[in-house]
Formats: C-alpha cells, structure tokens, sequence
C-alpha cells in the first residue's frame, strides 16, 4: 500500500512517499480503506521531534481518519466490513498514524461515519471536534445561558468551539478575528460579537460585551496572557487551555482566586476512550444535523503529505495565520 511515513524525526522532507506492507487487523483492531486524513499541529510536532516519543519506524503520520471498515480483527464487534467510520488518537503511544491507503486502529477509538457526511467532513472534525467537546463539556461543564470567549474563533479547534457552544446553548459567544473575512466567518458560525484583535484592545471589548464577566474562556494560543483572561471572568468561571506545551504564563492569584477561578487544561489523546465517545456522539449529531460545519481550507492528495506539514507548521508554529481551516488530504 501507499503511505506517508518517516524513518527518523526531523523536517517536512524526511517525510517518504511510497509503499508499505498493508497491515493486519490485531485483537480488538479494524483494518480501514482510508477515504481522506487531516493534519493537525500534534502531527507536525511528533514529526519533527519536538515532543519526544517513542515512534514505531518506520511510522506513518497521522493522526484523523475517515473511511470504510474491509477487515476486522479477533475481538472486535463494534463494526463490520462496508461500515464507514471515522477517529483520531492515532500515531501516539507507540500507535501507527493513518496517513496510508489502509490504517488499523483499535474499535475503541473509532466512530461510526453518519449518514450523508462525506470522509473529507468526517476527517477535518475528528480531532479538533473532539477536542472541543472535551474542553467545553467534559472540562468545562458550559451551562445553557452562559457567556463564552474564544480567542481565536475561525481556527480548527476555535471554530468548533464557536459551533459547538452554540448548540449547546450558550447565552453569548464573544471571539476573535485578525481581518474582517476571518471575523465573517465567525459570525456565520454563531459567535455573537468579534473583537478583530489587530485593531482593538481585547479586554475593554470583552468587558463592554460581557459586564458581568465570561463563564468559560477557550485559550487557544501558545503564550496565553492569563491577567487578560482572569480579570475578565465572572465569579467561578473556567478557564481553558490546551496548547502551548513550553509556555510559563503570569497567573495573577490575588484575582484568580478571589473569584474562585478554574484554569483547567487537558490533552485529548489521555482522556479514555468511553468518555472521547460520547464526544463522538454528539459530533455525529450535530455533523448530521448542519450545527456543526468543518473548515476546510484544502484538499490534497495524499502523496503531498509533506507540502501539508510545511503549511500546517507555518501557520502553527511561524504563526502566519494563512490557513483558514483544516488540510484534508486523501489516498
């Protein structure tokens, strides 16, 4: 089979193109006919090193999947074959990523595909979806009525926060935007007011938007300032994070604690399986029902798996911000 893959860590060309031995279902496992991928950051990252861990080489990338099941392994019930299905947590801890034209992946971490989403939705959803869902209901707790921030509200993860806090009731949903056509784009996804960060101080447009302060604030940047976000949060508010493994923010504890704040983080690949699924479910819902839309910025075939790393890593990491959603890639 095809596949994208890599013999030791390091830049976007130690990325390979070429044939692989097709994998072999194990206990609890289900072989996939991968339909179409996604690059997340973490990709990048497990590429090039950056965080270190154990990869088996040579290791196929990737992270999402979307596709058909074609075998099943011993053990495995939940699927059958001609079963489409989609997933992430893959190439960590010691996994095989999904960058290839078959993945096997163990069912816990597999989802079925709904009726009428195409792989390419399916794949640009997975991780981030996930991510989002964990941050706002399993960390979060958001209750219906409740004013959410979300820095950076047209981004993987922050656009599907902006959906997904939407669907769940929130009272208002304040972001922000580095140009109009990004602030647009929030807009149609259902946040309330965007505060285009290039032009206007952040907290005196949160504070006007939200007086009684914000309940639940998504961090999405790498060096999150920390005295913006506390001093703007209603009393018992939580805040989240779920990036910047590097970065050693201000806390400013007199106010964080006098207003009982929560600064809560989580990484998606250590949350168990059963708790990922009923993520899963609820994604599936709103995937089916149009409350919730991926952003796609590109489609590309899956032999230009290093071009899409250049491109995820200058936006992530060079923070060039030219992406304006998910790189999808199929076989």
């Amino acid at each position: 089979m095809k596949a994208a893959f890599i013999r030791e860590t390091g830049s976007p060309e130690q990325i390979l193109y070429g044939d692989l031995e097709e994998p072999q279902p194990k206990e609890n496992e289900v072989r996939i006919k991968v339909g179409a991928v996604s690059v997340n950051p973490i990709d990048t990252y497990l590429r090039s090193g950056t965080i270190p861990m154990e990869l088996p080489l040579p290791y196929i990338v990737g992270s999402d999947v979307a596709g058909t099941v074609e075998a099943v392994g011993p053990g495995a019930t939940r699927f059958q074959p001609g079963d489409r299905v989609w997933g992430s947590n893959q190439g960590l801890l010691g996994r095989q990523g999904t960058f290839a034209e078959s993945a096997c992946v163990d069912e816990a971490y597999l989802y079925p595909t709904p009726e009428g989403v195409e792989d390419t939705a399916a794949a640009a959803t997975a991780l981030v979806g996930i991510t989002a869902h964990l941050g706002l209901v399993h960390r979060g707790q958001l209750q219906e009525g409740e004013t959410v921030f979300v820095n950076g509200g047209s981004g993987g993860v922050g656009s599907c926060v902006v959906q997904m806090a939407r669907a769940l009731g929130a009272g208002k949903i304040i972001t922000t935007a580095g140009d109009e056509e990004k602030a647009d784009l929030c807009r149609q996804l259902g946040a309330d007011h965007v505060i285009l960060y290039k032009e206007q101080d952040v907290l005196p447009e949160v504070e006007k938007q939200a007086p009684d302060g914000v309940h639940l604030w998504w961090e999405t940047v790498r060096e999150p300032n920390l005295d913006t976000a506390v001093t703007a949060m209603a009393r018992d508010g939580r805040i989240i994070v779920m990036a910047g493994r590097d970065a050693r923010a201000e806390l400013p504890v007199g106010p964080f604690y006098a207003k009982g704040t929560s600064l809560l983080g989580f990484v998606m690949f250590m949350v168990p399986p059963e708790i990922q699924r009923r993520a899963a479910e609820d994604i599936n819902r709103w995937l089916s029902d149009g409350n919730l839309k991926p952003r796609i910025d590109r489609i590309l075939p899956l032999s230009e798996t290093a071009t899409a790393h250049r491109l995820q890593e200058e936006s992530t990491v060079g923070c060039n911000g030219t992406l304006k959603g998910k790189i999808v890639l199929q076989p």
